[in-house]
């Protein structure tokens, strides 16, 4: 080892090993550090280079392995017997060698078996941009099968009610699918596909592509990339003919448009993420939405499915906006609005809401929202567990838009909350309490500012804007409500928009019950729709 007068002796590797005790890179960490130095100057050598591609060569050869000669162990920062040189190295930087000696060509034609000189094995391709090559043995049972479906020669034909095979059996989609797969094949409405029909339109679009792109293919209008509202139209239409939890709604048709609205706007929201309108193919593999259509083509009662497809949650939904739209010219605006939940919001953030900045309205009334728009707001509102959720809130809080919210833009909002508990003679609480209640709630990183990452990674976040703009939502979570604590601890599966849908179902139940039986009248115009 090197002393302090300069003088070195020659490198052992096995100094650093000796004793008990402790690992010796913890008891000498330095001498970890000068043994890699010191092995990294010794590969730079042309000799060890040299010494190191004939081993490989070596060993693809099948040839015993040697040693160094004297010659090379003679060199000072050479390893000092021949079990050291064959000890596993440290790994070392693929930029190792040194400018000073050009790779050889002996070199290069290592690098042409480049596999086996990395230790590497051949890597099959994972990554397919059409799909997925079907094997011998899947195309042979598919043709096998389908030749049974049809039960003939490539000449046989089904009608669309027979072609409900091809749709659940072979393209493994819903039975929602099947008017419009056989649509696209009988391109000349003759009412009969044939064997032959089918397997060009198998073979061309949907052989090679897993159950979402077959999906997406069968739905998405040609010359388009994407999905829109009206490509599901005639899937919520089949739904509404042909599913046993439905069936009570075809004496009231004008409300199955509306649960199909409901529902198809409910997708929209969970899976269109970008917002547009338009659902890609990359959205669509990335959402749950086949799996809970194959659940719906499963299940007789329509309610058990909560997401998307939930009569209960549509009729919540609906009797919601119907309580706000009093003149029912399905239009609500900002005073309608400010009376939801019982008054719950406060004016200044129902006037960022229809200033449209955390989303801009569809409604073609200006300054008035629409069916749609309150769809997209009451799952925000009740929900705000979603990362969704936090973003819509977060843009609405954010005054100056600088993905920051300020302890000033807070302030601006729990004034008006502080107002509402005065005049409620309720106790208030002040904004400098509230203040560090939310900081150690969101532990933001930069105290006094919080960022929507900030929200993102604290699971009480909807409690941060419910102090700010719901006063009702607020108190329940400053006396910690035990009705829903309870709640969470029977349904922990269960959203928090599942919980406020069932709630307010039984309630909106009971009222119309209590109406029907000559009972006190409680939603006023409400229970004027035919449910």
């Amino acid at each position: 080892m090197f002393d302090h007068s300069g003088s070195h002796e020659p490198f052992s590797a096995s100094a650093v090993t000796e004793g008990v005790g402790a690992p010796a890179h913890k008891r000498y960490p330095t001498s970890k550090l000068k043994l890699d130095e010191l092995f990294l100057q010794w590969i730079s050598l042309p000799e060890s280079k040299n010494l190191v591609i004939q081993l490989l060569e070596d060993a693809k050869t099948g040839k015993p392995l040697t040693g160094p000669q004297s010659g090379l162990s003679q060199s000072p920062l050479s390893p000092s017997s021949t079990s050291a040189l064959f000890a596993t190295p440290p790994l070392s930087p693929q930029k190792s060698a040194s400018p000073r000696s050009p790779m050889s060509p002996t070199k290069r034609s290592l690098g042409a078996s480049a596999p086996l000189a990395r230790g590497a094995l051949d890597i099959p391709q994972f990554y397919f941009p059409t799909g997925r090559p079907a094997t011998p043995e899947r195309i042979a049972s598919t043709t096998k099968r389908i030749a049974e479906v049809f039960g003939g020669g490539s000449s046989a034909a089904l009608n669309v009610e027979g072609f409900m095979a091809v749709t659940r059996e072979i393209v493994e989609l819903p039975q929602f699918f099947n008017s419009i797969l056989f649509g696209r094949i009988d391109i000349t409405n003759s009412g009969k596909v044939s064997a032959e029909m089918f397997l060009d339109y198998w073979r061309a679009k949907l052989e090679r592509a897993d159950v979402s792109t077959r999906a997406y293919e069968v739905l998405r209008q040609p010359g388009r990339d994407y999905l829109v509202h009206e490509d599901f139209r005639p899937i919520m239409r089949l739904i509404l003919d042909t599913h046993p939890g439905l069936e009570f709604l075809k004496e009231a048709p004008e409300f199955q448009d509306r649960y199909a609205e409901t529902v198809i706007y409910r997708i929209f929201y969970n899976v269109n993420l970008r917002g547009d309108r338009k659902i890609t193919l990359r959205e669509l593999k990335r959402s749950d939405l086949l799996e809970i259509m194959a659940m719906v083509d499963e299940e007789e009662d329509i309610n058990k499915i909560l997401k998307y497809f939930s009569y209960e949650h549509f009729y919540v939904v609906y009797c919601k906006f119907w309580e706000l739209d009093t003149d029912h010219d399905f239009y609500i605006d900002r005073e309608d609005l400010a009376r939801y939940g019982n008054h719950a919001l406060t004016y200044r953030i129902v006037d960022r809401i229809f200033c449209q900045v955390p989303r801009r309205f569809v409604s073609e009334q200006e300054g008035k929202m629409g069916y749609e728009d309150f769809v997209w707001f009451i799952l925000n509102e009740e929900d705000k567990s979603t990362s969704l959720s936090l973003e819509y809130w977060f843009h609405c809080v954010d005054l100056d838009a600088n993905g920051e919210i300020k302890v000033s833009e807070m302030k601006y909002f729990y004034e008006e909350q502080l107002h509402r508990m005065e005049c409620l003679s309720q106790e208030p609480v002040l904004f400098e309490d509230i203040l560090c209640q939310m900081s150690d709630m969101i532990k933001p990183k930069v105290e006094g500012i919080f960022t929507l990452q900030d929200l993102k990674a604290c699971k009480l976040s909807g409690n941060f804007f419910n102090i700010l703009f719901n006063l009702n939502k607020f108190i329940a979570f400053e006396t910690r409500d035990p009705f829903l604590i309870r709640q969470e601890r029977e349904d922990p599966h269960l959203t928090e928009w599942d919980r406020f849908a069932r709630v307010e179902y039984v309630r909106l139940s009971m009222e119309e019950e209590g109406e029907d039986n000559g009972g006190q009248e409680v939603l006023d115009d409400t229970m004027d729709a035919p449910f």
